[in-house]
């Protein structure tokens, strides 16, 4: 387990600079966050105990994890900070806090790791349904649950990127996405009969300090292959087809959708900048280590490659969201806090 160091100052002005707008009417400022000690939580805690250490003291989130004790460990500042609160549950059963929250984020899956259908099925969907009925009780303004691009299923080759269409159609999904779905049509129902207003953020791909290395992610593989000087290895052709968005926007993009979202609606959250993954390991490589070698697997088939990007009109028209790392700066900034000795993190 990697000690977390600070993230890049570059970073924390940039989560502050578009969080400030954020708060300008918002006078209650607790919050309670699921999933809040894995990828998506831990950035949205950073850019929270931002907007607390700049502008906004009053600012308290609550955050629900198995193993506080772990958490600790890992990501001292963080668990740490004045304005966290650990508090240790499962999220199909936790103990209800005591204290209203006006606004309530609902992250709880690990997904850098591969439980069975049956786990996937029963943390998220039993998970949603105990997390809103925890929001009717603290009285809970605005719900937003973080879904995923896999509730479409998988992506048609000749449809370049993925919009909010109607989710479920012709194309399987896997237990993970189905049950995203489930967990989106709890908390969209939950709000017809009196919950919380609930706003989906349907997450697509990913990278930025605090990713694993050493998971099934593609993207981080290569960050690890070019930090040790190469090669870079593709596993298959290198055909597919991806985008990423930088964690400091995937921050950005889900505080806002939380505020500013229209109540009942679905934002795909990521970005449009498609890229193969051969191509991908070639801007790691520039990027980080230009004398690497990319080695790729396997031949291409000549078939249509996969795709998993999103559209995001809807956020940028609707909510004027918008990229604002690219992907080559994305990767040296996530090499680049990777590379940070973890004995000179500074403690709280």
């Amino acid at each position: 387990m990697r000690l977390a160091p600070r993230i890049l100052d570059a970073d924390r002005k940039l989560l502050v600079e578009h969080a400030r707008p954020l708060f300008e009417s918002v006078r209650d400022c607790r919050f309670f966050v699921t999933g809040g000690t894995g990828f998506f939580g831990c950035w949205l805690l950073e850019a929270l105990t931002a907007a607390c250490d700049a502008f906004a003291p009053d600012l308290s989130v609550t955050v629900l994890t198995r193993s506080p004790e772990a958490f600790r460990a890992r990501a001292p500042l963080l668990a740490g900070h004045p304005a966290v609160r650990l508090v240790a549950g499962d999220v199909r059963d936790f103990v209800f806090p005591a204290e209203g929250y006006p606004f309530v984020i609902h992250a709880a899956f690990d997904s850098s790791r591969e439980p069975s259908p049956e786990e996937t099925r029963s943390t998220i969907i039993e998970g949603t349904a105990r997390c809103l009925e925890f929001a009717r009780r603290a009285e809970t303004r605005r719900f937003l649950f973080v879904s995923s691009g896999a509730v479409y299923g998988r992506q048609p080759a000749d449809v370049p990127r993925r919009s909010e269409e109607v989710i479920g159609g012709s194309w399987p999904r896997t237990a993970y996405g189905a049950a995203k779905g489930e967990g989106e049509r709890l908390a969209f129902e939950a709000a017809d009969h009196g919950g919380p207003a609930a706003i989906v953020a349907r997450g697509f791909a990913f990278v930025g300090p605090r990713l694993r290395l050493d998971g099934h992610f593609a993207i981080g593989n290569f960050i690890r292959d070019a930090i040790s000087g190469g090669p870079i290895r593709v596993a298959g052709d290198g055909s597919p087809v991806r985008s990423y968005l930088y964690a400091a926007d995937l921050a950005i993009w889900l505080l806002t959708v939380l505020f500013r979202g229209a109540p009942g609606t679905a934002y795909n959250v990521g970005s449009e900048d498609a890229v193969t993954v051969a191509e991908l390991a070639r801007i790691v490589a520039e990027a980080i280590a230009p004398d690497a070698r990319v080695e790729i697997a396997k031949a291409a088939k000549g078939m249509l490659p996969d795709r998993y990007v999103p559209s995001t009109e809807r956020a940028r028209k609707g909510l004027g969201l918008r990229q604002t790392v690219d992907l080559a700066e994305a990767i040296r900034r996530t090499a680049a806090w990777h590379r940070v000795p973890v004995d000179r993190v500074p403690l709280p």
